[in-house]
C-alpha cells in the first residue's frame, strides 16, 4: 500500500497578498517556481501510480517543476469556490463580516458560474477524489497537486473527520505533505515539508 502525498502550489501574488483565490487562474512568482523545483528531491525517489493536478495553471506548473511527470487532470481538485469573496482578503470580509468563518459559513454566490462552496459541497469533490486515489494505492504512492483550503478538506476527509474540520491543518505554499496509515488507520505521516 502506497502513501498519499499533497502537494500544494507554489506562491502566487495572491496567496502572498492573502486573497482568496480559487478560479481566478494566477501564474507562480518567481519564488513560487523556486519553491516548486525546491519538491524535485522530495518527490524525486517515488514512483508514482496515480499523479493528480488541478486544472489550474499554477498546480499544473507546480507538478511540472517538482518533476512531476505523466499527471493528469481532475476537475475536483480545483481549489473551494469563493463565490463572491474571490480576490477578497479575510481582512476585507472581516470590515463588513467579524463573525464570519469559511469552515462554518461558506461564501456568498458570486458571479455567474461561481455560486460559491460550503465545507461539505467542498467535501464531496474530496471524496470523490480519494475514491479515485484508493482505487490506485495498492499499486504505489500517489500524488495530488492542488490548493490549500481543498487539501485541508480532503485531509480532513482522509482521516474521517467532517469537512469543516480541515481548518486544522494549515498548509503553506509549496510544501509536500504525506498521509500513511498505522495499523491500518489513516495518519499524518508529514506536514508542509520542504527542503
Amino acid at each position: 500500500m502506497g502513501d498519499l502525498l499533497l502537494v500544494r502550489h507554489g506562491e502566487t501574488e495572491w496567496s502572498v497578498s492573502g486573497r482568496h483565490t480559487s478560479w481566478t487562474d494566477l501564474p507562480l512568482t518567481q519564488h513560487g517556481e523556486e519553491q516548486a523545483k525546491s519538491l524535485a528531491p522530495l518527490l524525486s525517489a517515488r514512483t508514482f501510480s496515480l499523479a493528480l493536478t488541478s486544472r489550474l495553471g499554477r498546480a499544473i506548473r507546480t507538478a511540472e517543476l517538482a518533476g512531476i511527470t505523466g499527471a493528469l487532470t481532475d476537475p475536483d481538485l480545483h481549489e473551494w469556490d469563493y463565490g463572491a469573496y474571490e480576490g477578497v482578503t479575510t481582512v476585507d470580509i472581516y470590515r463588513t463580516r467579524p463573525d464570519w468563518d469559511l469552515w462554518t459559513d461558506g461564501v456568498p454566490p458570486g458571479p455567474d458560474g461561481h455560486p460559491g462552496e460550503s465545507p461539505e459541497e467542498v467535501g464531496r469533490r474530496a471524496d470523490r477524489v480519494l475514491a479515485r486515489v484508493d482505487a490506485a494505492l495498492p499499486d504505489g504512492d500517489v500524488v495530488l497537486v492542488a490548493h490549500a483550503h481543498f487539501l485541508r478538506v480532503l485531509t480532513a476527509r482522509r482521516l474521517g473527520l467532517a469537512p469543516a474540520d480541515g481548518r486544522l491543518f494549515q498548509l503553506a505554499t509549496g510544501t509536500v505533505s504525506r498521509l500513511s496509515t498505522e495499523h491500518d488507520r489513516p495518519v499524518i505521516a508529514e506536514w508542509n515539508t520542504r527542503v
